[in-house]
């Protein structure tokens, strides 16, 4: 009789052992942090700068992978079915294009936060994020949404954002004095500088137009400009194809210089990238 009880007991035991472990909330297992899942890496410290140690970041496209052509992994669309929040970009990433409605259907109960909502967009460009202007707009719409998912610590969150902003509008005043008013010209492979070039004064030669290289008779046009606006350098993105960058700066007697739009540690990399286009 003892032993049957005993036997009760231990099954009574598991089962609520079982229960707390498929039942309890995922934040609580994940000691009380939000899962957010993000599009590329620049977004992911976004996040953390706001979220602080009360978030969890996954992104989806990982470093070094373009979001013109990558394709999640079916890990990673596991991870995200754990996700409260997605923060998608917003502005027509390709990754997005092709993916957020599969991301969207795997959490129907994850609220999905549009990073670019109050920018102004260029047509057909999407990386709005390379603008610290911008910038400031994304990290706002992100902090609403965690305010939205988590709003016992939205002081926590606020304090936060707030130091950021702060830190980005020092980075917007940097960049501004680095690069002369005067109107001037780059060379780049992939047209990622649109909203830079806008903010301070530059104009952006693309080498690559839609995705596409340029012509035999393109690449001459294109040495031909760099001739008349002695343009010396090239710039290029370590996660495209520098090929193109290379033909150009051989025929100009120039160099490339790689410059990357994904940096995760996203105010080090554009005082990198200004620091670079002002040296031209």
């Amino acid at each position: 009789m003892k032993r049957m009880k005993k036997r009760t007991l231990l099954l009574v035991v598991f089962i609520l052992f079982m229960i707390c472990v498929l039942f309890v909330p995922q934040r609580e297992k994940n000691e009380g942090r939000i899962r957010v899942a993000v599009s590329i890496p620049p977004q992911a410290e976004f996040v953390e700068r706001i979220g602080g140690d009360r978030v969890e970041v996954m992104v989806m496209v990982p470093p070094g992978a373009s979001p013109h052509t990558y394709e999640p992994t079916p890990s990673q669309l596991r991870d995200v079915s754990k996700a409260e929040i997605y923060a998608k970009v917003g502005s027509g990433v390709e990754f997005e294009l092709a993916w957020m409605d599969k991301i969207a259907s795997v959490n129907k109960e994850m609220l999905i936060v549009d990073c670019s909502k109050g920018i102004k967009f260029i047509e057909k460009d999407p990386h709005v994020w390379l603008s610290p202007r911008n910038a400031r707009i994304m990290v706002e719409n992100i902090y609403k949404g965690l305010v939205k998912v988590d709003p016992v610590n939205k002081e926590y969150y606020q304090k936060n954002k707030e130091k950021y902003l702060e830190e980005l509008e020092r980075l917007d005043n940097e960049i501004a004095q680095a690069i002369s008013k005067k109107r001037r010209r780059i060379m780049v492979y992939h047209p990622a500088w649109a909203y830079f070039c806008r903010d301070y004064g530059l104009e952006q030669i693309a080498i690559e137009r839609e995705g596409k290289e340029p012509t035999p008779k393109g690449i001459l046009n294109l040495i031909e400009q760099a001739r008349r606006d002695n343009i010396k350098v090239i710039f290029a993105s370590p996660e495209f194809s520098t090929k193109g960058a290379e033909v150009i700066a051989k025929e100009i007697n120039g160099t490339v210089i790689l410059i990357s739009p994904l940096e995760k540690n996203y105010l080090e990399n554009m005082r990198k990238v200004a620091k670079a286009f002002a040296e031209v």
